[in-house]
């Protein structure tokens, strides 16, 4: 049967998206392969399709549970009943019987963390997998190194004697490319990589002299256009006092960060979906996997650690096609704050000293974490070294990796303090070359913000003056 046949009767679309054959195809070949394709090109279908060709069970190793549970939810929408997440949303008596009938699965999702548990290994080793996916593969380079140390033993976890991996990713410099097929084992994989270019993300830049002018700016613009938008800072308390402020001036919006509790998180990610709230203010947990396509604007108030992030975060923009907004906004010493972040959970040298002494007296060097000696972030990361290097090459890696983060935020002062075309400097540090610029590009090729931002008038009387018919057909789409 032509793959063009099963698209239209599974999924019922008449044609490929750009890149979406090239990938299945070599999939379906037996071959691994690295995708590059920007949010909204449809990446889930690459794994997708063929699962239904192949008829075996499809791996998806991804990064986060809300993530995980969207796209099962919006599979059984689609009428998949085989499929399941595998992850801390379970119970341990729901996680046991899941494992104990893995196979009966036609999609697993799972997270590198669980994946490494001996007991889900030695289930999955018993199961014939068609294919091997990791979604957001960028993860593996972005947090492995330094948060996530399980993201680099996806590769040894299944050994040469596999099935094809498929790594998906919508960001990813020649670098992060160069890591996805080093650590996960990968065997001359072929690769698709689209641009990173988003022509109708048009992006701006404003300076000021103190944070406050940069606040008073802030709720000012936000109070006279139109959103959806996502507001980016670097702290969990400017989360809340920047939300705070927009609710008492009439704005409908909430705080988002990794601390809150799980379900008050998905309830604020369910009420921006849904376009409850208007605005969200976060870190930059938020807005991985989070399906919403008429976000006009994404601003960063204040500068984020690197420029991996900051095209991650502005990608989340205008993924209806239609015209978005990405500001960047700068006062003076907000690098210093976005380096701290940088490298606040790091290991210190002294933790590699503790760490040593405990292995030298014949102790458990989790110890560590009990005594309050290092966060847990730090002691995984610590960990996995430990056990990769020795102490004092471990020191020089976490010296590095300091002197790299540091660095990283110096790119992103770069496209503040330039004034050369951001597009093309955001496109040229993912190693690519841009062919075209689209009107109204940037703020330093003379884009009038003006022109493109709706103001919260227009779109109140817009909104107003829909008919009743109109407005349903909205909710359904909204639902659907």
């Amino acid at each position: 049967m032509q793959l063009e046949s099963i698209l239209q009767q599974r999924f019922g679309y008449s044609s490929f998206r750009s890149g979406q054959k090239e990938v299945i195809e070599q999939i379906l070949n037996g071959k691994d392969v690295i995708a590059l394709l920007p949010t909204g090109m449809g990446k889930s279908l690459c794994y997708q399709l063929p699962g239904y060709v192949l008829n075996k069970t499809v791996l998806v190793i991804s990064p986060l549970l809300s993530l995980m549970q969207d796209q099962v939810d919006q599979m059984k929408l689609f009428g998949e009943k085989r499929v399941i997440a595998l992850n801390s949303f379970l119970n341990k008596e729901e996680k046991n019987r899941v494992i104990n009938g893995l196979e009966q699965y036609r999609f697993i999702f799972i997270s590198p963390e669980m994946l490494a548990q001996r007991q889900v290994q030695q289930k999955l080793n018993r199961i014939e997998l068609s294919l091997i996916v990791v979604d957001e593969a960028h993860c593996i380079s972005q947090w492995g190194f330094d948060f996530r140390p399980d993201y680099l033993r996806i590769g040894e976890m299944f050994g040469t004697s596999r099935s094809p991996i498929l790594a998906l990713t919508a960001t990813a410099t020649n670098k992060v490319l160069e890591d996805i097929e080093l650590y996960l084992n990968m065997k001359e994989p072929f690769k698709y990589i689209h641009s990173v270019d988003r022509p109708n993300i048009h992006l701006s830049k404003m300076s000021f002299s103190n944070r406050e002018e940069k606040l008073e700016w802030l709720f000012q613009h936000v109070s006279n256009t139109a959103g959806p938008g996502i507001i980016y800072t670097q702290s969990r308390s400017k989360t809340h006092s920047i939300s705070e402020t927009l609710l008492q001036n009439g704005i409908s919006a909430a705080s988002y960060h990794g601390g809150m509790d799980l379900l008050d998180r998905q309830f604020i990610q369910q009420q921006f979906i849904e376009g409850t709230l208007d605005w969200i203010v976060a870190t930059n947990a938020f807005g991985m996997g989070i399906h919403k396509q008429d976000v006009r604007q994404i601003i960063h108030e204040s500068i984020p650690s690197n420029m991996a992030n900051y095209m991650q975060e502005i990608g989340r923009a205008g993924r209806d096609g239609n015209d978005a907004v990405a500001i960047l906004l700068y006062s003076e010493h907000d690098e210093e704050l976005a380096k701290f972040v940088g490298i606040d959970d790091l290991p210190l040298e002294q933790h590699v000293d503790i760490f040593e002494e405990y292995q030298r007296n014949g102790q458990d060097a989790t110890q560590m974490l009990k005594q309050g000696e290092i966060s847990e972030t730090a002691f995984r990361v610590l960990n996995y070294w430990m056990e990769q290097k020795t102490p004092n090459e471990v020191k020089t890696i976490f010296q590095n990796m300091k002197i790299e983060k540091m660095q990283k935020v110096e790119e992103v002062m770069k496209l503040i303090t330039s004034d050369t075309c951001m597009r093309e400097t955001l496109v040229h540090y993912f190693g690519q070359t841009l062919n075209d610029k689209p009107e109204q590009c940037c703020i330093n090729c003379g884009l009038d913000l003006a022109q493109l931002l709706i103001a919260k008038e227009e779109k109140n009387l817009s909104s107003f003056s829909m008919t009743w018919q109109e407005r349903i057909t909205n909710l359904l789409t909204k639902k659907s």
